[in-house]
């Protein structure tokens, strides 16, 4: 009898998304839920169904109705869904009860989001914030980890040690976080290190900053000539990275890339990547990229200022870069095979205010603009009280 052979590769989650419409959230709930769904896609999974509940908020218990909760109980069997990913970040409790109404895995956009993360830190500061978030998400919700101990009430030898091995498991993500928290302020000693080093040199310093998946990586490329790959996937760069760049005078400066932002980004993920998040604090120009196709890119861009607003860092010079003006469309559908083509279209949308570059990173379309905006910035004696010009100090 001939064996059968089974694959030993991990089967790919079939996702279904929950969101609810409390017309409380900066995007629309199915604009948000088709970022939710990226989302998954780049953490590797399959999105096999979606469900929206309009309501003024979300349910205390179980975020969605009882007749909702039903209905999705019932679409997860039928499209064969081993996942559900809620759209906003679920409390330990509410967790707790979708999954007992749900029988399968429940997570939140949080977790969805840290998970993502980990799989793209490389470098140990990434893996140590990652970590770090990782782990406080964890700990409130350790208790439906022992939950089926807990049920097993009355049971011999069984009376208790749910509860003991919770405060067990609390004691050691505590002394864990505690950890990681020493090893990340040492992270910042160094990083403040190098800042100093840095400022000596008289280089004056552009921040990337963005919207994931705004094309950070791809104008890096196009301004420094680094071989950074840039992927269509959100959070595809993690770990920050830091190249020299040469203004049309010939003079350098050093351009550094940061984390993507994004709605709703996890409280956790901001307080553990604050060592990363400084780099903004030093930079004496911020380059801020939008992605100008974008049927959202106004929102994209006034969440990425909130985040800056709570870091404090706005009251610093920002150019910004209208990115993938290739990718804008006509009233046909069609696309502009020219820069001067795709600036019409803008130019039919009308003025853009302050000091804006239109470009296209990819095609190299509008990069002499915003190197001579950098320069014309960057180079300010107001800005840079004391500079070295040229050389490579």
């Amino acid at each position: 009898m001939a064996k059968r052979l089974h694959s030993t590769t991990p089967s790919r989650d079939r996702a279904y998304l929950v969101a609810v419409d409390s017309h409380r959230t900066i995007l629309p709930a199915r604009e948000s839920l088709a970022e939710l769904s990226e989302l998954a896609r780049t953490a590797g999974a399959k999105v096999v169904g979606l469900a929206i509940q309009r309501r003024t908020s979300p349910q205390g218990s179980t975020y969605i109705g009882s007749g909702k909760l039903r209905e999705v109980a019932k679409a997860c069997i039928k499209l064969r869904a081993n996942t559900v990913i809620f759209d906003d970040e679920l409390s330990p409790s509410q967790q707790r009860n979708l999954e007992e109404a749900l029988k399968i895995k429940v997570i939140d956009r949080t977790a969805l989001i840290l998970d993502i993360f980990a799989m793209r830190a490389s470098t140990r500061e990434g893996r140590l914030q990652v970590e770090l978030a990782q782990t406080e998400y964890l700990l409130p919700r350790l208790r439906g980890q022992w939950s089926h101990l807990e049920r097993m009430e009355g049971a011999i030898g069984l009376r208790g040690p749910g509860e003991t091995q919770i405060e067990t498991d609390r004691r050691l993500l505590r002394r864990r976080i505690s950890k990681l928290k020493k090893d990340l302020q040492q992270v910042r000693v160094q990083r403040e290190l190098y800042r100093r080093k840095r400022r000596r040199s008289g280089l004056p310093v552009v921040a990337l900053i963005g919207y994931t998946n705004a094309g950070k990586t791809t104008v890096m490329r196009a301004l420094s000539g680094a071989d950074k790959r840039a992927e269509n996937k959100l959070f595809a760069t993690l770990d920050p990275i830091t190249r020299k760049i040469v203004m049309p005078s010939g003079r350098p400066a050093l351009l550094t890339d940061t984390v993507g932002f994004i709605q709703k980004l996890p409280t956790q993920l901001v307080a553990s990547f604050r060592a990363t998040l400084e780099e903004l604090e030093d930079a004496d120009v911020l380059l801020h990229v939008v992605d100008v196709s974008h049927p959202h890119a106004g929102v994209h861009a006034e969440t990425v200022e909130g985040v800056l607003r709570d870091l404090s860092v706005l009251g610093r010079p920002i150019i910004v870069a209208l990115n993938k003006i290739d990718a804008l469309t006509r009233d046909d559908g069609s696309s502009p095979e020219t820069e001067a083509e795709a600036l019409a279209l803008l130019d039919a949308a009308g003025p853009a205010p302050g000091d804006v570059c239109h470009i296209s990173a990819s095609r190299g379309w509008g990069m002499d603009s915003l190197r001579a905006a950098l320069e014309r910035t960057g180079f300010a004696e107001n800005h840079i009280p004391a500079l070295v010009h040229g050389g490579d100090s």
